[in-house]
C-alpha cells in the first residue's frame, strides 16, 4: 500500500504540474465532443423542430411606433412666465417621463377614450397552440367559458384587465442620450396597434396639460393663502415699528433723520457760531482795554475802532493838530489861532476818551452776552448728545424691526408678482412635449421573429445538449483508458482486451474431445481460445505485456504463482486467466492454470465441463495432483479444475490452508508459471485469503462497466494485495468507442491502426 500511495502522490504531482501548465485541456474537450456530438446534435434538432412548430403556430403580432420629444423651447417659455410647472431637462426627468408613459393613469385614459373593454379584437385575441388558453380550451368543456351577465364589478375588473394589457404591450424607450422617447405598442391587429399607439401619445400630452394646470392651480391657491398671511405680517411689522418709535421718541424729520439728531446738529452749529462771536467780542474788549491801560488818553489816537463818532472826532482832532502845527510853525505857538486850535484838540481828545470808555463798556456787555450764549448752547449740546446716545441704543432695535418689516414687504411683493404670473400660466397651453413622429400602420408583423427564434432554439438546443452531455460525462465513473487507470489507481496499465463475441470456438466442431483421452482440455468458447486463434492480435499483445510486467517485477526462487482477480463477477477474469495461461504455454513455458474459484468455477465450466475431481479434492482428500490435472494436447497447458459437488461456505479457509500452500509449493517446482483464476474481490474474501501465497496479481477491469470508486476502495482495503498487482487489464473493450475516450496521440487513439498492423 505504501508503494501505491507513492505512485498516487507522484501521479498527482505530475497531474498538478500539467494542469498548471495547461489550464484548458483541448484534447479532452475534443474527445468529449467526439463522444457526445450525436446527443448534442439530437438536442439541436429537437429544439429546432420545437422552434419551427412555435413559429408556424404562433400568433402574428404587429407593432406601431410613435415618437415624442421633451421640448426644451416650450420649457424655456414656461420658465419665463412662471417658476412653476417648468420641466427640468435632466436625465432623471426624462426617465420619469418614461415611467409616466407606462403608468396606469395614461393606460386608463387610453382605455376609456377607445372603450377597449368593448372592443372584440382587443378583448378576444388569437391564441397560439402552445398557449395556456389554447390548452384549456382543448382540455376543458366549452360551457365553462360561456358568456355571463356583466355586473358593475365585472366592468371595473374588465377595465383594470384592459389597463394591464395596454401596459404589458406598451414599450417606451429613450433614444440614446437625446430627449426623444419612442413608444411602441404591439397587438395582433395592425389597426389596433396604430390606434392605441396614437392614443397613448395624445393621452400623454393631455395629461401633461392637465398636470400643469393642476399644479399652477394648486400653487395659486397656496400662494393666495401665503399672500394673505404675508400681508398681515407686513402690516403687523409696520405697526410695531411705528409703535416703537412713539414709545422711544424716535420721531423722524422730513429728511428721514431723527429729530434728536437734527437738533444736536443744529445746536452744534449754533454753538460754533456762539463760540466764534464770544471770541471776537472778547478780543475787541480785551484789545481796547489793553490799549486804554497802556496808552491812556493817547489811545484815542492809536486805537483802531469801527465807531463812526470816534472816527469823526479822531479826524477832527487830527485836522486841528495839523493846522495847529502849521500855524505854530508859521506864526508861533502863542498865536491865538494856535491856542484856539490846541483848545479844540483837547476838547476833541476828551470827547474821544469818553467815547472809548463808552465803547469799552459796550464791548464788555457784548462779550458777556456772547459768553452767556456759549454756555447755554454748550449745555444744550450736552443734553442733546445724551439724548442721541440713548436713541442710538434704541435705534438698533428699531433697525431690526425695520428690517423685519422690510422683509415681509419684499416677500409680500414677490409672492404677489408670482401669483399674477401663476394666474397667467393657468391659461397658457404648454405641455413641455410634442409628437415628432405619428403612429403609422404596420406593414408587416413584428413577431414572431423567425430567424431569431430559430437561432435561439438552436442555441438553446445546443446548450441543453451540452449540459446533458456534461452530466453524462460527469456521471461516467468507469474506466475508459489507461490514463484513468494511472490517475485513479496509480498502477501500471497493461493494455486492453477487445470484446469477443460469444459462441463456440471456430475449431470446436472440427476437433471434438477425444474419448480415449478423458483428461484433455476442451477447446471452449471463442473467447477462451482467442489468443490461440489470433496470436498477433492486440488481445494477445496485451497478455504479452502482462507477462513482461510480471517477469520484470516479480522475483521468485522457483515457478511464479500469478493470481488473476477482478472486482465484480462477469468482468472477463476467467477468460483473461485462460488466455494468459494459453499464451504462456504457447511461448514454451511450463504453465499451469488453476481454477481457484471454488464457488463459481468459471474456467472449469469452459475448459473441463465434465471433470469429476479437481482442486477441492486435492486439498481435502489428498488426491494425487497428476490424477486431477488435465492437459491441452496442442499447447501442453496443464489445467487444475475446481469441482465442487456441494456449496462450500469456507472456501477462503481452504485456499489459505497449509494443504493449499503445500500444493502450490509442489507446483512451483514443476511449472514455470502457475496462473490462478481467483474469485472477485468484491464478492468474496478468497483472493485476500490466498494473497500471501501469490507472487503477482493481474487485475481485470471491465471497460465501461466497473466503477472506478469500487476498484479503488477494494485495493485500498487490502494493501498487501495491492502491493503485488503487476498491472491492470481493461477487458470487453469496444474498440470503436474507446477511441472517443482517448486523447490524440495516445495508444488507445491509434488502436485501429495498431490492430491492422498486428493482424496483417
Amino acid at each position: 500500500m505504501a508503494s501505491l500511495l507513492k505512485k498516487q502522490n507522484r501521479l498527482h504531482f505530475n497531474d498538478t504540474n500539467e494542469t498548471s501548465l495547461d489550464v484548458i485541456d483541448f484534447d479532452k474537450i475534443f474527445a468529449i465532443a467526439r463522444r457526445q456530438w450525436r446527443l448534442v446534435f439530437l438536442c439541436v434538432v429537437v429544439a429546432l423542430l420545437l422552434g419551427g412548430a412555435y413559429v408556424v403556430t404562433a400568433v402574428r403580432l404587429y407593432s406601431s411606433q410613435s415618437s415624442l420629444l421633451i421640448d426644451r423651447s416650450d420649457s424655456e417659455i414656461a420658465n419665463q412666465l412662471s417658476a412653476f410647472g417648468a420641466l427640468t431637462d435632466d436625465e432623471g426627468t426624462v426617465l420619469s417621463q418614461v415611467e409616466l408613459l407606462q403608468s396606469e393613469a395614461i393606460a386608463g385614459a387610453v382605455v376609456d377614450k377607445l372603450n377597449l373593454p368593448e372592443d372584440p379584437v382587443f378583448v378576444a385575441p388569437g391564441q397560439s397552440l402552445f398557449s395556456v388558453q389554447s390548452l384549456k380550451s382543448l382540455l376543458l368543456p366549452q360551457f365553462l367559458f360561456a358568456d355571463k351577465s356583466v355586473s358593475g364589478e365585472d366592468k371595473e375588473a374588465a377595465r383594470l384587465s384592459a389597463i394591464r394589457t395596454v401596459i404589458r404591450n406598451l414599450a417606451v424607450q429613450r433614444v440614446g442620450r437625446t430627449y426623444v422617447l419612442d413608444l411602441t405598442y404591439t397587438s395582433q391587429d395592425p389597426y389596433l396597434s396604430q390606434k392605441i399607439a396614437g392614443a397613448v401619445a395624445d393621452a400623454y400630452l393631455v395629461d401633461k396639460l392637465n398636470s400643469k394646470y393642476e399644479a399652477t392651480r394648486r400653487a395659486s391657491e397656496w400662494m393666495q393663502a401665503r399672500i394673505d398671511e404675508l400681508k398681515q405680517k407686513a402690516l403687523e411689522s409696520d405697526l410695531a415699528v411705528q409703535k416703537f418709535r412713539s414709545e422711544n421718541n424716535l420721531v423722524q424729520s422730513s429728511e428721514g433723520r431723527l429729530l434728536s439728531e437734527q437738533q444736536l446738529s443744529e445746536t452744534n452749529t449754533a454753538l460754533s457760531a456762539a463760540q466764534k462771536d464770544a471770541a471776537e467780542a472778547r478780543a475787541r474788549y480785551e484789545g481796547l482795554q489793553r490799549d486804554l491801560a497802556e496808552q491812556g488818553e493817547d489811545a484815542i489816537v492809536t486805537a483802531q475802532l469801527d465807531n463812526s463818532v470816534a472816527n469823526d472826532l479822531r479826524k477832527k482832532y487830527l485836522d486841528a493838530s495839523k493846522l495847529e502845527s502849521e500855524i505854530s510853525a508859521r506864526l508861533g505857538k502863542n498865536h491865538a489861532q494856535a491856542v484856539r486850535l490846541r483848545t479844540e484838540m483837547a476838547n476833541y481828545k476828551r470827547l474821544m476818551f469818553d467815547e472809548l470808555n463808552r465803547l469799552l463798556d459796550g464791548y464788555k456787555a457784548d462779550y458777556d452776552v456772547a459768553a452767556s450764549r456759549e454756555k447755554e448752547l454748550q449745555a444744550k449740546v450736552k443734553d442733546a448728545t445724551a439724548i442721541v446716545a440713548t436713541a442710538g441704543e434704541t435705534e438698533v432695535q428699531l433697525r431690526e424691526l425695520e428690517r423685519t418689516a422690510e422683509s415681509y414687504r419684499e416677500l409680500y411683493q414677490n409672492f404677489l408678482t408670482r401669483y399674477q404670473q401663476a394666474l397667467q400660466q393657468q391659461s397658457f397651453p404648454i405641455t413641455g412635449a410634442r409628437v415628432i413622429s405619428k403612429a403609422d400602420l404596420p406593414q408587416g408583423p413584428s413577431a414572431p421573429r423567425k430567424m431569431i427564434i430559430m437561432g435561439l432554439s438552436g442555441v438553446l438546443g445546443f446548450m441543453a445538449g451540452a449540459a446533458i452531455a456534461a452530466m453524462r460525462e460527469f456521471a461516467d465513473k468507469y474506466f475508459r483508458n489507461g490514463e484513468d487507470v494511472r490517475e485513479m489507481l496509480g498502477l501500471e496499465y497493461l493494455g486492453v482486451m477487445p470484446l469477443v463475441e460469444a459462441g463456440p470456438s471456430d475449431g470446436q466442431e472440427k476437433e471434438p474431445i477425444d474419448a480415449s483421452q478423458p483428461r484433455s482440455i476442451a477447446r471452449g468458447t471463442k473467447a477462451a481460445s482467442y489468443v490461440k486463434d489470433h496470436p498477433l492480435s492486440k488481445f494477445a499483445e496485451t497478455l504479452r505485456s502482462a507477462k513482461v510486467a510480471i517477469d520484470l517485477g516479480t522475483v521468485a526462487p522457483a515457478g511464479k504463482v500469478i493470481g488473476v482477480v477482478s472486482s465484480l463477477p462477469g468482468e472477463g477474469k476467467s477468460t483473461t486467466a485462460i488466455n494468459f495461461a494459453q499464451l504462456l504455454a504457447m511461448q514454451g513455458a511450463k504453465s499451469l492454470l488453476i481454477d481457484g474459484d471454488l464457488r463459481n468455477p468459471g474456467s472449469t465450466g469452459v475448459l473441463a465441463p465434465g471433470a469429476s475431481a479437481g482442486l477441492l479434492q486435492a486439498i481435502t482428500d489428498s488426491a494425487v495432483l497428476r490424477d486431477v490435472l488435465m492437459m491441452d494436447p496442442n499447447t501442453k497447458l496443464a489445467f487444475l479444475p475446481a469441482v465442487a459437488p456441494y456449496r462450500i461456505a469456507h472456501s477462503s479457509q481452504l485456499l489459505a490452508s497449509p494443504a493449499m500452500e503445500g500444493i502450490l509449493d509442489q507446483l512451483r517446482q514443476r511449472f514455470d508459471y502457475v496462473v490462478v483464476d481467483l474469485p472477485p474481490l468484491g464478492a468474496v474474501v478468497d483472493a485476500r485469503a490466498i494473497a500471501p501465497r501469490i507472487d503477482a496479481f493481474l487485475f481485470v477491469v471491465e471497460w465501461g462497466r466497473t466503477s472506478r470508486k469500487v476498484v479503488h476502495t477494494l485495493l485500498s482495503a487490502d494493501p498487501e494485495l495491492a502491493e503485488k498487482v503487476a498491472g491492470v487489464i481493461l477487458t470487453k473493450v469496444d474498440t470503436d468507442k474507446m477511441r472517443l475516450y482517448s486523447d490524440v496521440g495516445s495508444q488507445e487513439y491509434y488502436y485501429k491502426r495498431y490492430q491492422s498492423y498486428y493482424e496483417a
